[in-house]
């Protein structure tokens, strides 16, 4: 996938665990805690919905660095997806 491909998917998970968020508003660089008020449950689902976006397997210790945009589109550029 393209670094914009994997922007979208993160950009849908987000869509889909915040649907009052303006999407487009958001800055790249920063913490999307701070940005959306994500909390411990919203982490685990955005994780889930680039899971099944992608096949890459995220484990848990790997969540805070997913924190921001850019920083989940360069983790998920440097990871192996898995079998389908």
């Amino acid at each position: 996938m393209t670094d914009q491909e994997l922007r979208d998917v993160v950009l849908a998970a987000l869509g889909r665990i915040a649907p009052e968020a303006d999407l487009g508003s958001l800055d790249p660089d920063v913490d999307l805690a701070d940005q959306l008020d994500l909390d411990s449950m919203d982490t685990l689902n955005l994780v889930i919905g680039i899971h099944e976006a992608t096949g890459i397997e995220i484990p848990e210790r790997d969540y805070p660095k997913l924190a921001s945009i850019d920083a989940a589109v360069a983790y998920l550029a440097a990871r192996p997806r898995s079998a389908p």
